[in-house]
């Protein structure tokens, strides 16, 4: 057995382990062709000639692994290495392939500068994967290993630890329904003063108090750069903060909560992902404004504005003891998978 970079000749085997592996459910990921081999593990940010490696065996490919080095995209943190995925061929596993492949990539990691090795969504290539017991509805990435798949246990065994549990939501839109108690919440916190709705950039609320008591400087970021699109008529223009990629047509809707001139809660931006995916950045209350059922219409809203927009189903990534998943469930989401953010030291 070889273990060596890929070689252009070698991706009608790799495309053969990764459908295979697809087809008999062990992984959850879209089916491998060239075009999307080309886009997630050539062209995406972080990719760099020799960080695919596959195992040849008898003259074929057995094997595969890829990942990202310290440095290699922007905001990539110092030391940290991601591995994206590793596969066997099924005829080929007991034999140490798996492990041998992980080996070579860790030692091509260290060499770069990498003390850690990640599984976790900050890794820059961002695979697609189907939601089991759905009509192909999709998520555009995963934020950690799949505590379901075939090759969890093998990463355990190889030295990687839990760091954080994560658990994916999910909603078929033809399934959603307004809920009554959000309606009645909302009309309580309008005789509190407090408004729940689509955000007006005309009232040029304070939001920085919010962030502030939240320790959150990408709330700040976010709010910022769609408040600011909403002043300028335009699309936001921060491509990380696109769905897919792909600019939005004109501003997106914010849903806020909003007390005395200031942004205490907010959900969005609302935006449609080609497949389908009613898509938003998260979910957030000033702490000094909890426990007031803010959150419960904000995202009633939301579900509410992705059906009009024509979603036909929505998923998020929460943490899996994190109390907004609460909110979620009351609103009809349900879990769909749990994945873990992993480490081995290197």
């Amino acid at each position: 057995m070889q273990i060596r970079s890929m070689r252009p000749e070698d991706l009608p085997g790799v495309i053969q382990i990764w459908n295979g592996c697809v087809s008999s459910g062990e992984v959850l990921y879209y089916p491998l062709n060239e075009e999307y081999f080309r886009r997630k593990f050539v062209e995406n940010a972080g990719c760099e000639p020799g960080h695919l490696m596959v195992a040849e065996s008898g003259g074929r490919v057995a094997g595969f692994v890829h990942g990202v080095a310290p440095g290699s995209f922007p905001g990539s943190r110092p030391g940290a290495a991601y591995l994206t995925v590793l596969m066997v061929d099924a005829a080929s596993r007991g034999k140490g392939i798996g492990k041998a492949l992980l080996r070579a990539f860790a030692d091509r990691m260290r060499r770069r500068g990498a003390k850690t090795l990640y599984i976790s969504s900050l890794n820059p290539v961002n695979l697609d994967w189907r939601i089991p017991g759905t009509p192909g509805h999709d998520h555009n990435n995963m934020p950690g290993a799949d505590a379901e798949s075939a090759g969890y246990p093998f990463l355990l065994r190889c030295g990687f630890s839990v760091r954080y549990r994560e658990v994916a939501m999910y909603m078929n839109l033809a399934d959603c329904r307004a809920s009554s108690q959000a309606e009645e919440i909302r009309e309580r916190l309008q005789s509190e003063g407090i408004y729940t709705g689509p955000y007006d950039a005309a009232w040029n609320c304070g939001f920085d108090l919010m962030c502030d008591h939240v320790g959150s400087d990408y709330w700040r970021d976010v709010l910022r750069t769609e408040i600011e699109a909403w002043k300028t008529g335009k699309a936001n223009a921060d491509p990380r903060m696109w769905a897919d990629g792909i600019p939005p047509k004109g501003p997106r809707t914010l849903l806020t909560a909003v007390h005395e001139g200031q942004i205490v809660g907010f959900t969005g931006p609302v935006d449609l992902q080609k497949s389908g995916r009613g898509w938003f950045t998260g979910i957030c209350t000033d702490p000094a404004y909890e426990r007031r059922g803010i959150a419960t219409v904000l995202f009633s809203l939301l579900m509410a504005e992705f059906v009009r927009e024509g979603a036909r189903f929505s998923t998020l990534f929460t943490g899996l003891d994190n109390h907004a998943r609460r909110v979620y469930e009351k609103a009809g989401m349900r879990p769909a998978r749990q994945f873990h953010l992993m480490a081995m030291e290197l």
